[in-house]
């Protein structure tokens, strides 16, 4: 069997951002939330989709705004997707799908511990994580972890993460912490540009082995002592970067590999969809649970 780790907080975004807005019959915004639906109903109905967890960011900050104070917060999220972020969790719940709500974690931290869990069952074949971000490029293992952009149609596995970042997948931290990463609010480190960093990272692996003598970083000499010269400046905030870029495995989810078992939508998601104003999603669930 495959599992499939969907990162719900990235659908709910993109559902934002990409369909028209919608109202409810009471008023309010709930577009977003109909597009989260439609997607998932969407990959229910792959004949390879069985067994289905979906992690959102309850709120946006974590335990990593009190490690580094630059890191990013709910600030500047429109209001109306704001809103539908319990909406969403209710919805998919409705639908039959394992829910982790994050708060102290992030909903990443949620699908990094499934996957590390669930990945060396000897009935799962593959574990999906339904999202591009970048972050989760860290979980993908061979072809038996991989990470899946269902918008553009693209599967990361080891091969293809290697070819995108130039680095492997157990250096993702590392690259990130280096490089920076805007959307994390992480500034990375001066002039440590990404075809400089996977250079670096594809010879040394981590941050604690590129040494401050920069004679065998097989770059320019002028270079090579700006890239050593800042790391050895920054050497500290470095490791903290990367710190806030790995992703924990010990997020405390308590389902087991049968909880994740789809097996139909619940009774409630029919009224949940009148609700909505979106009663045609009723017509598009391929399963009920007994006696819904």
């Amino acid at each position: 069997m495959k599992i499939h780790l969907v990162d719900g907080t990235y659908e709910l975004f993109r559902s934002f951002y990409g369909p028209p807005p919608r109202k409810a019959p009471d008023g309010r915004e709930v577009g977003a939330t109909i597009g989260l639906v439609r997607s998932l109903l969407s990959l229910i109905k792959e004949s390879d989709v069985t067994h289905i967890g979906c992690a959102f960011d309850s709120v946006i900050e974590s335990f990593r705004n009190d490690l580094f104070n630059g890191y990013k917060t709910g600030a500047g999220i429109d209001p109306d997707l704001h809103a539908q972020f319990p909406l969403a969790e209710e919805a998919v719940a409705a639908l039959g799908i394992v829910v982790w709500p994050m708060v102290e974690f992030e909903a990443d931290d949620a699908i990094a511990t499934a996957a590390i869990r669930f990945k060396d069952d000897p009935v799962v074949e593959q574990v999906v994580v339904c999202s591009p971000d970048k972050d989760l490029a860290q979980l993908v293992s061979g072809k038996h972890v991989v990470c899946w952009d269902r918008r553009r149609e693209i599967i990361y596995d080891e091969d293809a993460v290697i070819e995108k970042y130039g680095v492997s997948p157990t250096s993702i931290p590392d690259y990130l912490a280096l490089v920076g990463d805007s959307a994390d609010g992480i500034p990375g480190v001066p002039a440590w540009g990404a075809k400089s960093t996977a250079a670096l990272l594809s010879k040394f692996q981590h941050i604690e082995y590129i040494p401050d003598d920069s004679e065998g970083y097989g770059l320019s000499a002028g270079r090579a002592r700006r890239l050593a010269e800042n790391l050895s400046a920054q050497r500290e905030q470095a490791f903290l970067y990367r710190k806030l870029t790995t992703l924990r495995h010990d997020v405390p989810i308590k389902e087991d590999l049968a909880d994740l078992e789809w097996r139909g939508a619940r009774e409630d998601f029919r009224q949940l969809c009148f609700e909505l104003g979106a009663d045609d999603l009723i017509g598009q669930v391929p399963g009920w649970v007994s006696g819904s």
